[in-house]
């Protein structure tokens, strides 16, 4: 049964696709900082675990630096809220022109070689929006995995949002989605995976800032199986309406090794990678939740 929360989460989904994507930009974008400011005010969970997070990135900040920080993940943030709440609305030449990602030919090479396509992100900027990018300006559909969320009919408004913009959105839970994404990649398909954090078990350990965490094995494992070319993205803001990005060179198979001595060397260069962004651009990176081992309770779990 759906409880009185999960409805008002779902109800507040839905009034921000519904409203926000209506108002101009300026508005929408007045209205993101406003939220966010708030936020961080009141320095809930989410901003004392970004504070906590951004303080493995920048290892020598100050109390002020780590709050000025914040306070600009949270606009950060909120500004991928804003926009995903338009990105319905945007016209393709808005789509088209809303997102400048350097080194790009390191993609469309790939996808030039028919051998499929893996692109692997941390929670940096709007990989709705680089989405979208994507099957708009270079006309290429992909395939992606969605966590199920509560209540169900959240779980359904992302996934009617995200085909919405070309994806295909496949469901995280079910057993059923390793197999498909690497049917894909053997057809010479594009998959898009969010992929710092995995704390389960089967998360493969790294260092990421010096510190162990667990990553999720699903992108090298895929990459090994297929043959397909796995190329890490992070992505970031400036202070112009474009989002900006890098597509990272391919992160090879190991020659030698077992597949678990494999996955672990080609995991933890995924993290290199995305360390080297979120350590030029910490503020865009939105991770609101525990991430380190050192950082769990084990009590509790992952939270």
């Amino acid at each position: 049964m759906t409880s009185l929360r999960e409805r008002l989460v779902d109800g507040a989904y839905a009034a921000g696709w519904s409203t926000v994507k209506k108002l101009p930009e300026p508005v929408a974008v007045r209205l993101g900082h406003t939220i966010a400011d708030l936020a961080w005010k009141r320095r809930g969970k989410g901003v004392r675990r970004l504070e906590s997070n951004y303080a493995r990135v920048v290892p020598d900040a100050t109390p002020e630096r780590l709050a000025e920080l914040s306070r600009a993940g949270m606009r950060s943030y909120l500004r991928y809220w804003m926009e995903s709440f338009r990105l319905p609305a945007w016209s393709e030449e808005r789509v088209k022109t809303g997102f400048d990602p350097k080194d790009v030919h390191h993609l469309t090479d790939a996808l030039a070689s028919d051998r499929g396509v893996i692109l692997a992100l941390p929670h940096m900027g709007n990989w709705d929006l680089a989405g979208a990018w994507v099957t708009t300006k270079l006309k290429t559909p992909f395939t992606t995995v969605a966590e199920r969320l509560k209540p169900e009919s959240l779980y359904d408004r992302f996934v009617a949002y995200r085909e919405g913009l070309g994806m295909e959105v496949l469901p995280h839970s079910g057993g059923t989605a390793f197999g498909t994404l690497a049917r894909r990649l053997r057809d010479g398909g594009l998959i898009c995976l969010v992929a710092e954090r995995d704390l389960s078990a089967s998360g493969v350990e790294v260092k990421f800032f010096g510190e162990a965490t667990r990553m999720p094995a699903g992108p090298a494992l895929l990459a090994q199986q297929t043959g397909a070319i796995l190329l890490p993205v992070t992505l970031w803001y400036d202070d112009s309406p474009v989002m900006r990005g890098r597509v990272h060179p391919p992160v090879e198979v190991p020659e030698t090794g077992t597949r678990a001595e494999k996955t672990s060397v080609m995991t933890q260069a995924l993290a290199d990678a995305f360390a080297t962004g979120i350590a030029e651009h910490p503020e865009d990176w939105h991770m609101l939740q525990r991430l380190w081992l050192a950082d769990l309770d084990p009590t509790k779990g992952p939270s």
